[in-house]
């Protein structure tokens, strides 16, 4: 049987099928990031998206595709976030009947993002406790109904769809592109964006980044065959998948130079550092590209730089985590049990024998116990400076603070914190 590789011709038909309905999105220059590397950087601002993703190109392009039966049948989807918008949008805009399955953890946002966005063209429906459990259900609805499965990831006119995001930037770019750093979640948008960069600009150093915790991908190419995970961090949500689709997993190993994973902790700096510099919100998944930076600072100064922002539908109830856990990655909070002695003035001695004039505690859970000399305490410190912390280790020992520390301790740490 013919392997399926998309062709030039499929994804320029797919930018004709999508001309009216999606946002031609910018290719912008960013001058905080070409500063920091002395580079050319570009991003492809796919968090204007109309959806604030790229998910809307392969959903719409697929949907469109449908012949006039198969619409009449309806479609069903499985997805928790950026997917499920993407196709919402098209049934409404292509006025069929859709039907949406999310988990019912799905933060109540998006379930309302998707009901915005698909109105009375989508039924929602809410089932199992992950995307995986959603999914089986959504399965078993498609072959009761016989409804179209949209897949978001594994299927040709999804992938020529996300192969637009490519045209834009070519079209976009008057000078040679010589880095290109793509996000992979389960491959569709690689895949496309890949595929068409290898025939119209081959000398382009094409680079997949996967989240740390969640590097399908990464393992399936070192093990020569597509591998599912069996855990994974679910952090970065819009890039973590057991499993890479089939399709993407044979069209990106041919069309990517390297693949390469950014640690959760680095994605959240960088969620914050390009609110604060450039004022531009970025999903975990969109900042993928753009963390991935500093492994390569030494490759890329000089070079002309393409970044593609996958995504900005951020919650801003994670900024606290987000913050968190940039500073634990950063190396700047650290956390510790300590063993108090039970009397007056003991927190204070503390304060004043260990910690430098710039250190901050912003965590501290204590119980007095009775009948005892000494008490336990959960105590975070924050530094201004990650060198600083060797020397509150030595002050802690010095002064004979008995301390266990957690931050490399991660069952125990996620008990207490």
């Amino acid at each position: 049987m013919q392997k399926y590789y998309p062709a030039i011709s499929d994804i320029n038909s797919a930018r004709r099928t999508l001309n009216g309905c999606v946002n031609r999105t910018p290719l912008t220059h960013n001058k905080f990031l070409s500063e920091r590397y002395g580079a050319n950087i570009y991003l492809k601002r796919e968090d204007l998206q109309i959806v604030r993703s790229y998910k809307l190109r392969g959903a719409y392009n697929k949907i469109a595709s449908l012949t006039n039966e198969e619409k009449n049948q309806g479609i069903t989807c499985a997805s928790a976030g950026n997917h499920a918008q993407g196709v919402a949008y098209s049934c409404k805009a292509l006025k069929i009947r859709g039907k949406i399955f999310m988990p019912i953890t799905t933060p109540k946002q998006k379930v309302n993002q998707v009901k915005v966005f698909g109105e009375d063209f989508i039924e929602i429906i809410l089932t199992g406790d992950t995307f995986d459990e959603c999914a089986v259900t959504e399965i078993e609805c498609c072959n009761n109904d016989n409804s179209i499965f949209v897949h978001p990831f594994d299927d040709p006119k999804i992938i020529e769809g996300q192969g637009t995001v490519a045209v834009e930037i070519i079209e976009d770019s008057n000078f040679n592109i010589d880095y290109l750093f793509v996000p992979i979640g389960g491959g569709g948008l690689i895949s496309g964006v890949g595929s068409y960069f290898k025939e119209v600009s081959p000398l382009t150093k094409i680079i997949g980044v996967e989240p740390m915790g969640a590097a399908s991908m990464k393992n399936s190419i070192q093990n020569g065959v597509n591998t599912t995970l069996s855990e994974i961090d679910k952090f970065v949500d819009g890039a973590a998948v057991k499993r890479v689709g089939e399709l993407n997993f044979e069209i990106a190993k041919m069309v990517t130079d390297e693949f390469t994973t950014v640690p959760e902790g680095r994605v959240c700096t960088t969620i914050l550092e390009m609110y604060n510099s450039s004022a531009i919100v970025v999903e975990p998944a969109g900042a993928l590209s753009i963390a991935v930076l500093d492994q390569y600072a030494d490759k890329i100064r000089n070079k002309n730089i393409v970044c593609v922002v996958s995504g900005g539908n951020n919650d801003i109830s994670r900024n606290e985590d987000f913050k968190e856990r940039s500073l634990l990655f950063e190396g700047l909070k650290h956390y510790f049990i300590v063993e108090f002695p039970q009397r007056a003035g003991a927190l204070r001695n503390f304060v004043s024998n260990v910690m430098g004039a710039n250190d901050d505690i912003t965590y501290f859970e204590y119980k007095k116990k009775t009948h005892r000399e000494r008490g336990p305490a959960v105590i975070g410190i924050e530094l201004t400076n990650k060198t600083d912390f060797p020397s509150l280790i030595e002050k802690m020992d010095s002064n004979g603070i008995k301390y266990t520390y957690l931050n490399d301790k991660s069952g125990l740490f996620e008990f207490l914190i």
